[in-house]
């Protein structure tokens, strides 16, 4: 995608979530809309901060069709990788560790580390996975979560899984799952609940017919998991439940973005 073309997608979307923020009398979470003649990289801020603040609610097919086009542009200008690409790891061939960001990975499903409320992260720009994916997948996303959880009637319980559609994002699908919030001491409980998060992935991407899945390090951001065992834990139960489900057929990768992770699953998988 060219950068005029970029610049004017982000520009009309952010123009229409503006108006559409004044009209119910919202707030606007970075204080006031960017100069129209502002770069991209000062709307693409503004887009990120309304879209994560967004109440879910259908969109105008106009603002999806701008959307789209522009997030779709983007995730290919990064770079897409095909988990058929990556390499299996040396001591197990069913699995693979891959580096990056995991919107931009063509897997039958995607793993996203989710809260309870499983609407996605509210926070303006949050660095975290919720808000990553929920960004680039687009509004729809969020509408689709919301929609989830009012059919269910109360907060997501730990070490479940729910699928939804990926809309933007390369991948088909995208599996939430609420991790333990271990604080950086993780109890017997956190390690099972732990685990089960992998084996409820896992389970729902066979439900829904799916043959490969992207698993990022659940619970060791904010919920603060200790990320190497936090990884053993992912490969035992990964590997155990492979080895019980050898007709599943299913490629894993662990995804990794920090340095740390990848070292620590380097290590345990050659």
């Amino acid at each position: 995608m060219g950068k005029m073309r970029k610049t004017e997608l982000v520009r009309r979307a952010v123009a229409w979530l503006v108006a559409e923020r004044r009209a119910q009398g919202g707030w606007l979470p970075l204080g006031e809309a960017p100069d129209a003649g502002a770069p991209f990289e000062v709307h693409w801020r503004a887009f990120r901060a309304l879209v994560n603040t967004r109440e879910a609610a259908p969109a105008d097919p106009a603002f999806l069709a701008v959307q789209d086009e522009l997030l779709r542009g983007m995730i290919e200008e990064a770079g897409v990788t095909r988990v058929r690409d990556i390499a299996p790891t040396a001591r197990d061939g069913r699995l693979s560790i891959w580096q990056g960001d995991i919107t931009t990975l063509a897997a039958d499903a995607v793993v996203n580390a989710a809260n309870a409320e499983m609407t996605g992260c509210w926070r303006p720009l949050h660095a975290c996975i919720d808000n990553a994916i929920h960004t680039y997948a687009g509004v729809q996303l969020r509408l689709e979560c919301t929609r989830i959880m009012e059919r269910q009637g109360h907060p997501e319980p730990t070490a479940r899984a729910k699928v939804t559609g990926a809309y933007n994002l390369p991948a088909r699908r995208v599996i939430h799952t609420v991790g333990p919030i271990a604080q950086g001491s993780p109890t017997e409980l956190h390690r099972r609940e732990l685990a089960g998060c992998y084996r409820a992935c896992l389970d729902a991407a066979t439900a829904e017919g799916l043959s490969s899945i992207a698993f990022c390090c659940i619970s060791t951001g904010v919920f603060g998991f200790p990320r190497k065992e936090a990884a053993q834990i992912a490969v035992d139960t990964v590997r155990g439940w492979l080895d019980a489900h050898p007709e599943a057929g299913m490629r894993v990768v662990f995804n990794v973005f920090l340095d740390e992770d990848e070292c620590i699953y380097r290590r345990m998988l050659g």
